[in-house]
């Protein structure tokens, strides 16, 4: 009897990316491209018709990004694999990608080796972090990571207010927020709030 063949989805808005995917699967024996979508969007409904083993899905998107496409799916299929894909090696985005249930998490610079492998091990029940970045997981200074109340400032930063109007809107003195400000820019190493913004949509910290 001939083995079922792994069935994948892949989720992503560069049509190279996926082009790329496609021609990485083609010589495996064991596994199969049955579907390509192109936006968070379109990821749950290509999910829902194909209902593919693995799933495959850029973390960064317009519109609906990969982590917010990976929880509706995981909302609506608890048992669903995916393995998220990104140009960005953040140890705060792989942790919330986990978090939010990914079963892997691939640097698109390591496609093209290790791809099949995950596909494989993600299949088979386990998780795939490549080595280097389980590494950096199990090394990076926990002082690193924006704090809950950090986050809440950052994103109100992010919206356009100012100190005093983050302070109304939390319900703190407006000096907690310029302590929680001081940190933010000291932990994400940026010149001012702009660049600290930028830098958390980034790396996936907040989502504008």
């Amino acid at each position: 009897m001939i083995a079922k063949k792994i069935s994948v989805l892949a989720v992503d808005d560069h049509p190279l990316l996926r082009q790329g995917v496609a021609s990485i699967l083609e010589s495996a024996d064991d596994i199969e491209l049955i579907g390509q979508a192109q936006s968070g969007e379109e990821a749950l409904e290509a999910y829902r018709a194909l209902m593919p083993d693995v799933t495959l899905m850029d973390i960064q998107m317009p519109g609906i990004g990969g982590l917010e496409a990976l929880h509706s799916i995981r909302n609506e299929f608890p048992n669903a694999l995916v393995i998220m894909l990104t140009v960005y090696r953040d140890e705060s985005q792989i942790r919330k990608a986990i978090k939010t249930g990914a079963a892997g998490y691939l640097l698109k610079s390591m496609v093209q080796k290790e791809l099949r492998d995950a596909i494989r091990v993600v299949n088979g029940g386990g998780k795939y972090i490549p080595a280097q970045i389980a590494v950096g997981l199990a090394t990076s200074d926990s002082e690193d990571v924006l704090s809950d109340s950090e986050v809440a400032v950052l994103r109100l930063v992010a919206n356009g207010f100012s100190n005093r109007s983050v302070a109304t809107a939390l319900e703190v003195p407006e000096e907690t927020v310029k302590s929680r400000m001081k940190s933010i820019l000291t932990k994400l190493a940026a010149n001012d709030r702009t660049h600290a913004v930028t830098i958390a949509v980034k790396r996936g910290i907040i989502d504008l």
